[in-house]
Protein backbone atom coordinates (compact mmCIF):
# COMPACT_ATOMS: atom_id res chain seq x y z
CA UNK A 1 0.00 0.00 0.00
CA UNK A 2 1.48 3.35 -1.08
CA UNK A 3 0.77 6.90 0.01
CA UNK A 4 -1.96 8.71 -1.91
CA UNK A 5 -1.23 11.92 -3.75
CA UNK A 6 -2.62 15.14 -2.27
CA UNK A 7 -4.97 15.40 -5.24
CA UNK A 8 -6.36 11.91 -4.59
CA UNK A 9 -6.70 12.62 -0.85
CA UNK A 10 -8.69 15.73 -1.74
CA UNK A 11 -10.82 13.73 -4.20
CA UNK A 12 -11.51 10.98 -1.66
CA UNK A 13 -12.69 13.48 0.95
CA UNK A 14 -14.83 15.16 -1.71
CA UNK A 15 -16.34 11.84 -2.78
CA UNK A 16 -17.01 10.90 0.85
CA UNK A 17 -18.88 14.20 1.36
CA UNK A 18 -20.97 13.80 -1.80
CA UNK A 19 -24.71 13.41 -1.31
CA UNK A 20 -25.91 9.76 -1.51
CA UNK A 21 -22.35 8.41 -1.39
CA UNK A 22 -22.19 6.44 1.85
CA UNK A 23 -19.37 4.08 2.86
CA UNK A 24 -20.68 1.21 0.69
CA UNK A 25 -21.02 3.35 -2.43
CA UNK A 26 -17.65 5.01 -1.75
CA UNK A 27 -15.82 1.67 -1.64
CA UNK A 28 -17.62 0.44 -4.74
CA UNK A 29 -16.94 3.62 -6.72
CA UNK A 30 -13.23 3.63 -5.89
CA UNK A 31 -13.06 -0.11 -6.60
CA UNK A 32 -14.83 0.30 -9.93
CA UNK A 33 -12.84 3.28 -11.22
CA UNK A 34 -9.53 2.83 -9.44
CA UNK A 35 -9.48 6.29 -7.88
CA UNK A 36 -11.82 8.83 -6.35
CA UNK A 37 -10.83 11.38 -8.99
CA UNK A 38 -12.06 9.14 -11.81
CA UNK A 39 -15.18 8.22 -9.82
CA UNK A 40 -16.05 11.91 -9.43
CA UNK A 41 -15.68 12.35 -13.18
CA UNK A 42 -18.05 9.41 -13.77
CA UNK A 43 -20.76 10.52 -11.32
CA UNK A 44 -22.76 12.73 -13.72
CA UNK A 45 -23.00 9.87 -16.21
CA UNK A 46 -23.82 7.26 -13.57
CA UNK A 47 -26.72 9.31 -12.24
CA UNK A 48 -27.89 10.63 -15.61
CA UNK A 49 -26.65 14.10 -14.70
CA UNK A 50 -28.33 14.21 -11.31
CA UNK A 51 -25.26 13.79 -9.11
CA UNK A 52 -23.90 16.81 -7.27
CA UNK A 53 -20.45 16.13 -5.85
CA UNK A 54 -19.47 18.20 -2.85
CA UNK A 55 -18.14 21.59 -3.97
CA UNK A 56 -14.33 21.88 -3.97
CA UNK A 57 -14.65 25.05 -1.87
CA UNK A 58 -16.42 23.07 0.89
CA UNK A 59 -13.60 20.51 0.97
CA UNK A 60 -10.97 23.25 1.07
CA UNK A 61 -12.78 24.79 4.03
CA UNK A 62 -12.91 21.41 5.81
CA UNK A 63 -9.15 20.97 5.34
CA UNK A 64 -8.60 24.49 6.67
CA UNK A 65 -10.73 23.82 9.76
CA UNK A 66 -8.81 20.62 10.41
CA UNK A 67 -5.48 22.39 10.00
CA UNK A 68 -6.47 25.16 12.43
CA UNK A 69 -7.49 22.51 14.95
CA UNK A 70 -4.26 20.56 14.53
CA UNK A 71 -6.27 17.54 13.37
CA UNK A 72 -5.02 14.86 11.00
CA UNK A 73 -7.00 13.24 8.18
CA UNK A 74 -6.70 9.48 7.60
CA UNK A 75 -8.05 8.31 4.24
CA UNK A 76 -9.05 4.76 3.32
CA UNK A 77 -6.31 3.31 1.13
CA UNK A 78 -3.42 4.98 2.94
CA UNK A 79 -0.79 2.99 4.90
CA UNK A 80 -1.68 4.76 8.17
CA UNK A 81 -5.39 3.92 7.95
CA UNK A 82 -6.26 1.56 10.87
CA UNK A 83 -6.08 -2.05 9.56
CA UNK A 84 -8.89 -3.24 11.84
CA UNK A 85 -11.25 -0.67 10.35
CA UNK A 86 -10.10 -1.38 6.81
CA UNK A 87 -11.33 -4.96 7.28
CA UNK A 88 -14.85 -3.81 8.24
CA UNK A 89 -17.57 -4.04 5.57
CA UNK A 90 -17.82 -1.20 4.68
CA UNK A 91 -14.96 0.82 6.19
CA UNK A 92 -15.39 4.53 6.90
CA UNK A 93 -13.90 6.40 3.91
CA UNK A 94 -12.23 9.13 5.98
CA UNK A 95 -11.35 9.76 9.63
CA UNK A 96 -10.32 12.96 11.36
CA UNK A 97 -8.09 12.48 14.39
CA UNK A 98 -6.60 14.56 17.19
CA UNK A 99 -3.78 13.18 19.32
CA UNK A 100 -1.74 10.02 18.74
CA UNK A 101 -3.25 8.39 15.64
CA UNK A 102 -0.88 5.41 15.95
CA UNK A 103 -3.11 4.14 18.78
CA UNK A 104 -5.76 3.33 16.16
CA UNK A 105 -3.52 0.62 14.69
CA UNK A 106 -2.87 -1.11 18.01
CA UNK A 107 -5.10 -3.80 19.49
CA UNK A 108 -8.20 -2.14 20.90
CA UNK A 109 -10.75 -3.32 23.43
CA UNK A 110 -13.96 -1.29 23.68
CA UNK A 111 -15.77 -0.63 26.94
CA UNK A 112 -19.30 0.76 26.66
CA UNK A 113 -22.36 0.94 28.85
CA UNK A 114 -25.04 2.99 30.54
CA UNK A 115 -24.91 6.76 30.64
CA UNK A 116 -26.70 6.77 33.99
CA UNK A 117 -24.44 4.15 35.55
CA UNK A 118 -24.26 2.81 39.09
CA UNK A 119 -21.30 3.53 41.35
CA UNK A 120 -20.37 -0.15 41.07
CA UNK A 121 -20.56 -0.07 37.27
CA UNK A 122 -18.32 2.99 37.11
CA UNK A 123 -15.77 1.30 39.40
CA UNK A 124 -15.77 -1.85 37.27
CA UNK A 125 -15.36 0.11 34.01
CA UNK A 126 -12.53 2.21 35.42
CA UNK A 127 -10.74 -0.81 36.86
CA UNK A 128 -11.10 -2.92 33.71
CA UNK A 129 -9.81 -0.06 31.57
CA UNK A 130 -6.78 0.44 33.78
CA UNK A 131 -5.93 -3.27 33.78
CA UNK A 132 -6.45 -3.61 30.02
CA UNK A 133 -4.20 -0.63 29.39
CA UNK A 134 -1.49 -2.02 31.65
CA UNK A 135 -1.74 -5.32 29.71
CA UNK A 136 -0.98 -3.50 26.45
CA UNK A 137 -4.48 -2.94 25.04
CA UNK A 138 -5.87 0.39 23.87
CA UNK A 139 -9.26 1.12 25.44
CA UNK A 140 -11.85 2.48 22.99
CA UNK A 141 -15.10 4.18 23.95
CA UNK A 142 -17.47 6.97 22.97
CA UNK A 143 -16.84 9.80 25.50
CA UNK A 144 -20.45 9.62 26.71
CA UNK A 145 -21.50 10.10 30.30
CA UNK A 146 -21.29 7.17 32.68
CA UNK A 147 -19.43 4.01 31.67
CA UNK A 148 -17.69 5.59 28.65
CA UNK A 149 -16.20 8.40 30.70
CA UNK A 150 -15.06 6.03 33.46
CA UNK A 151 -13.37 3.77 30.90
CA UNK A 152 -11.47 6.68 29.35
CA UNK A 153 -10.37 7.88 32.79
CA UNK A 154 -9.07 4.45 33.75
CA UNK A 155 -7.05 4.11 30.54
CA UNK A 156 -5.62 7.64 30.32
CA UNK A 157 -2.14 6.67 31.59
CA UNK A 158 -1.71 4.01 28.89
CA UNK A 159 -3.62 5.52 25.96
CA UNK A 160 -7.31 5.61 25.11
CA UNK A 161 -9.35 6.33 21.98
CA UNK A 162 -12.55 8.40 22.05
CA UNK A 163 -14.84 8.05 19.02
CA UNK A 164 -17.22 10.98 18.53
CA UNK A 165 -20.50 11.28 16.65
CA UNK A 166 -19.90 14.90 15.68
CA UNK A 167 -16.65 16.38 14.46
CA UNK A 168 -13.41 15.87 16.37
CA UNK A 169 -14.01 19.31 17.92
CA UNK A 170 -17.56 18.51 19.08
CA UNK A 171 -17.16 18.01 22.83
CA UNK A 172 -20.24 16.28 24.18
CA UNK A 173 -21.27 16.16 26.95
CA UNK A 174 -19.85 19.61 27.86
CA UNK A 175 -18.74 18.40 31.30
CA UNK A 176 -16.21 16.12 29.58
CA UNK A 177 -14.27 19.11 28.23
CA UNK A 178 -11.33 18.48 30.57
CA UNK A 179 -11.39 14.72 29.86
CA UNK A 180 -11.48 15.48 26.13
CA UNK A 181 -8.40 17.69 26.45
CA UNK A 182 -6.56 14.96 28.36
CA UNK A 183 -7.43 12.38 25.67
CA UNK A 184 -6.10 14.70 22.94
CA UNK A 185 -2.90 15.07 24.99
CA UNK A 186 -2.43 11.42 25.98
CA UNK A 187 -4.64 9.40 23.63
CA UNK A 188 -6.60 9.97 20.42
CA UNK A 189 -9.95 11.47 19.45
CA UNK A 190 -11.42 10.24 16.16
CA UNK A 191 -14.50 10.99 14.07
CA UNK A 192 -15.92 10.20 10.64
CA UNK A 193 -17.86 13.48 10.59
CA UNK A 194 -16.60 16.77 9.12
CA UNK A 195 -14.62 19.07 11.40
CA UNK A 196 -17.06 21.51 13.00
CA UNK A 197 -20.10 19.21 12.64
CA UNK A 198 -22.41 18.87 15.64
CA UNK A 199 -23.63 15.36 16.43
CA UNK A 200 -27.15 14.39 15.42
CA UNK A 201 -29.07 11.20 16.22
CA UNK A 202 -28.14 9.57 12.88
CA UNK A 203 -24.42 9.97 13.66
CA UNK A 204 -24.33 7.67 16.68
CA UNK A 205 -24.85 4.34 14.89
CA UNK A 206 -21.88 5.31 12.64
CA UNK A 207 -19.86 6.18 15.74
CA UNK A 208 -20.76 2.81 17.30
CA UNK A 209 -19.57 0.96 14.16
CA UNK A 210 -16.20 2.64 14.50
CA UNK A 211 -15.96 1.83 18.21
CA UNK A 212 -16.51 -1.86 17.54
CA UNK A 213 -14.52 -1.81 14.29
CA UNK A 214 -11.39 -0.50 16.01
CA UNK A 215 -11.65 -3.17 18.68
CA UNK A 216 -10.89 -6.85 18.94
CA UNK A 217 -13.70 -7.16 21.47
CA UNK A 218 -16.42 -5.07 23.09
CA UNK A 219 -17.16 -5.18 26.83
CA UNK A 220 -20.62 -4.04 27.92
CA UNK A 221 -20.63 -3.12 31.61
CA UNK A 222 -24.20 -1.93 32.20
CA UNK A 223 -27.04 -1.56 29.70
CA UNK A 224 -30.82 -1.59 29.74
CA UNK A 225 -32.66 -3.75 27.21
CA UNK A 226 -33.22 -0.78 24.86
CA UNK A 227 -29.73 0.66 24.87
CA UNK A 228 -27.24 2.04 22.37
CA UNK A 229 -24.62 -0.17 24.00
CA UNK A 230 -26.51 -3.25 22.81
CA UNK A 231 -26.42 -1.82 19.29
CA UNK A 232 -22.64 -1.57 19.60
CA UNK A 233 -22.55 -5.20 20.79
CA UNK A 234 -24.65 -6.30 17.80
CA UNK A 235 -22.40 -4.43 15.39
CA UNK A 236 -19.35 -6.02 17.03
CA UNK A 237 -20.79 -9.50 16.49
CA UNK A 238 -21.58 -8.67 12.84
CA UNK A 239 -17.98 -7.52 12.36
CA UNK A 240 -16.59 -10.74 13.80
CA UNK A 241 -15.54 -9.17 17.09
CA UNK A 242 -15.91 -10.84 20.49
CA UNK A 243 -18.68 -9.57 22.78
CA UNK A 244 -18.23 -9.58 26.56
CA UNK A 245 -20.82 -8.68 29.18
CA UNK A 246 -20.44 -7.96 32.88
CA UNK A 247 -23.25 -9.74 34.77
CA UNK A 248 -25.36 -7.86 37.29
CA UNK A 249 -28.29 -8.08 39.65
CA UNK A 250 -31.61 -9.05 38.05
CA UNK A 251 -33.17 -6.35 40.22
CA UNK A 252 -31.27 -3.58 38.43
CA UNK A 253 -32.68 -2.55 35.00
CA UNK A 254 -29.11 -1.62 33.98
CA UNK A 255 -28.17 -5.29 34.21
CA UNK A 256 -30.99 -6.65 32.08
CA UNK A 257 -29.20 -5.85 28.82
CA UNK A 258 -25.89 -7.36 29.87
CA UNK A 259 -27.54 -10.46 31.32
CA UNK A 260 -29.48 -10.90 28.07
CA UNK A 261 -26.23 -10.67 26.08
CA UNK A 262 -24.83 -13.52 28.19
CA UNK A 263 -27.94 -15.61 27.46
CA UNK A 264 -27.34 -14.98 23.76
CA UNK A 265 -23.75 -16.22 23.93
CA UNK A 266 -21.63 -13.25 25.00
CA UNK A 267 -18.58 -14.09 27.11
CA UNK A 268 -19.27 -13.55 30.80
CA UNK A 269 -16.74 -10.97 31.98
CA UNK A 270 -15.90 -10.69 35.67
CA UNK A 271 -12.38 -9.36 35.11
CA UNK A 272 -9.49 -8.97 32.72
CA UNK A 273 -8.72 -12.69 33.02
CA UNK A 274 -11.87 -13.49 31.02
CA UNK A 275 -10.68 -11.17 28.24
CA UNK A 276 -7.12 -12.47 28.16
CA UNK A 277 -8.29 -16.08 28.16
CA UNK A 278 -10.53 -15.44 25.16
CA UNK A 279 -7.74 -13.68 23.26
CA UNK A 280 -4.95 -16.13 24.07
CA UNK A 281 -4.41 -16.93 20.37
CA UNK A 282 -3.12 -14.69 17.57
CA UNK A 283 -5.44 -12.12 16.05
CA UNK A 284 -6.69 -12.61 12.52
CA UNK A 285 -8.51 -9.93 10.56
CA UNK A 286 -10.97 -10.54 7.79
CA UNK A 287 -9.68 -9.66 4.37
CA UNK A 288 -11.13 -6.37 3.09
CA UNK A 289 -14.08 -7.10 0.78
CA UNK A 290 -13.16 -7.47 -2.89
CA UNK A 291 -15.27 -5.58 -5.39
CA UNK A 292 -16.71 -7.25 -8.47
CA UNK A 293 -16.62 -4.45 -10.98
CA UNK A 294 -14.83 -4.15 -14.29
CA UNK A 295 -14.77 -1.15 -16.57
CA UNK A 296 -16.79 -2.87 -19.31
CA UNK A 297 -19.81 -3.63 -17.11
CA UNK A 298 -22.11 -0.68 -17.77
CA UNK A 299 -25.78 -1.43 -17.12
CA UNK A 300 -28.20 0.05 -19.63
CA UNK A 301 -31.63 1.43 -18.78
CA UNK A 302 -33.30 -1.97 -19.21
CA UNK A 303 -30.97 -3.64 -16.71
CA UNK A 304 -31.45 -0.80 -14.22
CA UNK A 305 -35.22 -1.19 -14.40
CA UNK A 306 -35.03 -4.99 -14.09
CA UNK A 307 -32.91 -4.76 -10.95
CA UNK A 308 -35.04 -1.97 -9.45
CA UNK A 309 -38.20 -4.03 -9.99
CA UNK A 310 -36.85 -6.85 -7.81
CA UNK A 311 -35.93 -4.64 -4.86
CA UNK A 312 -38.12 -4.39 -1.78
CA UNK A 313 -37.79 -2.94 1.74
CA UNK A 314 -36.39 -6.33 2.78
CA UNK A 315 -32.60 -6.47 2.23
CA UNK A 316 -31.75 -8.87 -0.61
CA UNK A 317 -28.31 -10.32 -1.53
CA UNK A 318 -27.04 -9.08 -4.88
CA UNK A 319 -26.11 -12.69 -5.76
CA UNK A 320 -29.78 -13.60 -5.39
CA UNK A 321 -30.80 -10.72 -7.65
CA UNK A 322 -28.25 -11.84 -10.25
CA UNK A 323 -29.56 -15.43 -10.21
CA UNK A 324 -33.16 -14.26 -10.55
CA UNK A 325 -32.28 -12.15 -13.60
CA UNK A 326 -29.71 -14.50 -15.13
CA UNK A 327 -27.14 -11.68 -15.19
CA UNK A 328 -23.49 -11.50 -14.08
CA UNK A 329 -23.11 -10.48 -10.45
CA UNK A 330 -20.74 -7.66 -11.43
CA UNK A 331 -23.33 -6.17 -13.76
CA UNK A 332 -26.00 -6.31 -11.05
CA UNK A 333 -23.59 -4.74 -8.55
CA UNK A 334 -22.94 -1.90 -11.00
CA UNK A 335 -26.69 -1.43 -11.49
CA UNK A 336 -27.30 -1.33 -7.73
CA UNK A 337 -24.59 1.28 -7.36
CA UNK A 338 -26.18 3.50 -9.99
CA UNK A 339 -29.64 3.02 -8.49
CA UNK A 340 -28.32 4.00 -5.05
CA UNK A 341 -26.73 7.18 -6.46
CA UNK A 342 -30.10 8.02 -8.01
CA UNK A 343 -31.85 7.52 -4.67
CA UNK A 344 -33.72 4.41 -5.86
CA UNK A 345 -31.84 1.79 -3.80
CA UNK A 346 -30.02 1.52 -0.49
CA UNK A 347 -26.70 -0.32 -0.40
CA UNK A 348 -26.05 -2.28 2.79
CA UNK A 349 -23.06 -4.16 4.21
CA UNK A 350 -22.51 -7.75 3.12
CA UNK A 351 -23.59 -7.28 -0.50
CA UNK A 352 -27.22 -6.54 0.44
CA UNK A 353 -29.54 -3.96 -1.09
CA UNK A 354 -33.07 -2.73 -0.47
CA UNK A 355 -35.53 -0.33 -2.05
Amino acid sequence: MTALSEAERFARLRLARTDRVGPVAFSQLVGRYGSAARALDALPRLTRGGARPAAPEEIEQEFERGERLGARLLVLGEPDYPPALAAVDPPPPVLWTRGDASLLSREGIAIVGARVASAGGLRIARGLAQQLGEAGHVVVSGLARGIDGAAHQGALPTGTVAVLGGGVDDIYPPEHRELYAEIVERGCVVSESPVGARAQARDFPRRNRIISGLSRGVIVVEAELRSGSLITARLAAEQGREVFAVPGSPLDPRSKGTNELIRQGAVLCEGIEDVERTFSGPRTLREPPQELFSQDEEPDEAVLEQVAALLSPTPTPRDELARALGLPVGLVAAALLELSLAGRATLLPGGLASA
